[in-house]
């Protein structure tokens, strides 16, 4: 992945994640009128700082990743132009301002769940349930959670990770019936955390290894697309218990915005709550 910014003071990230952003946006979306010769798919640079209300220079040095502290009415007006919303605007602003985002690296200090959080995953124990933190790290998970995903807790502690296990194991491509759709998602939420934590080496270290094993991974991070998956359905096809769909929300936790929790649920007397249930069975009874 590399860093957000080399020694010469360039910063890579925010030039990717610009250039990616402008050839997204057609001539028409933005009012310009494409000439005959036109060449490239999205914006010119020059016709995104003529809609920012910019100098060409300038965006261009902005792009480049030449600009030391850009101004908020300068990335407000650049977010207009490239027409972001509101995840991949909080982004431009932790890339363009890294001085504004917490930059003290957190990577080399153990992840430390509280016990009322443990707590509260054993009040969920009808649910699966799992802690992560923005890299994606499993920090700790519930029984039912163990059942359909993996038990990460038994895996050596640098491969407890929810993007090693969607790309590497070749245990997701089956348990997750739309793989394509929740891999994608898993690359938008660690460029979101990238953009929050440039500096983190573990997260460096991450993306290098599923840069190397996996095409799918180099294709999606290479397009820097970010998203904040909130909440939504995911299906899942169990070895044990067939097909299946939950509803998955996902709560931040006051104090520490790097550790989320991650809870699927199902719909009261679906098939859904019924695999649940033969499965929290099984591991109640593991012998029948």
């Amino acid at each position: 992945m590399g860093k957000a910014s080399s020694a010469s003071g360039d910063n890579k990230e925010l030039s990717d994640f610009l250039r990616s952003r402008r050839a997204r946006v057609t001539p028409e979306q933005a009012g310009v009128t494409p000439g005959p010769s036109r060449r490239v798919p999205g914006l010119r640079r020059e016709e995104v700082a003529l809609s920012a209300g910019l100098s060409a220079d300038y965006y261009i040095r902005l792009e480049r990743g030449r600009v030391g502290n850009a101004s908020e009415a300068v990335l407000e007006a650049v977010a207009r132009a490239l027409l972001l919303d509101d995840v991949e605007r909080a982004h431009l602003f932790a890339l363009a301002r890294p001085q504004s985002v917490v930059t003290v690296s957190r990577s080399a200090l153990p992840r430390r769940v509280r016990p009322g959080a443990y707590a509260l995953l054993e009040v969920l124990r009808d649910t699966p349930a799992m802690i992560l933190d923005g890299r994606m790290d499993v920090l700790a998970l519930n029984a039912l959670a163990r059942a359909i995903f993996a038990d990460f807790e038994t895996m050596p502690i640098c491969e407890r990770n929810l993007a090693r296990f969607m790309f590497l194991d070749p245990v997701a491509r089956e348990l997750f019936v739309e793989w394509d759709m929740a891999a994608r998602m898993v690359v938008t939420g660690l460029h979101l955390y990238a953009g929050r934590r440039p500096d983190d080496p573990q997260l460096t270290e991450l993306i290098d290894r599923l840069s190397e094993a996996d095409a799918d991974f180099r294709r999606w991070w290479a397009a820097h697309d970010v998203e904040a998956f909130s909440h939504g359905t995911r299906h899942y096809r169990h070895p044990v218990v067939g097909e299946f769909t939950l509803n998955y929300e996902t709560l931040i936790f006051p104090g520490d915005p790097d550790q989320w929790l991650f809870v699927s649920t199902a719909e009261p007397g679906s098939p859904a709550s019924e695999a649940l249930r033969a499965l929290a069975n099984q591991i109640d009874n593991p012998d029948t």
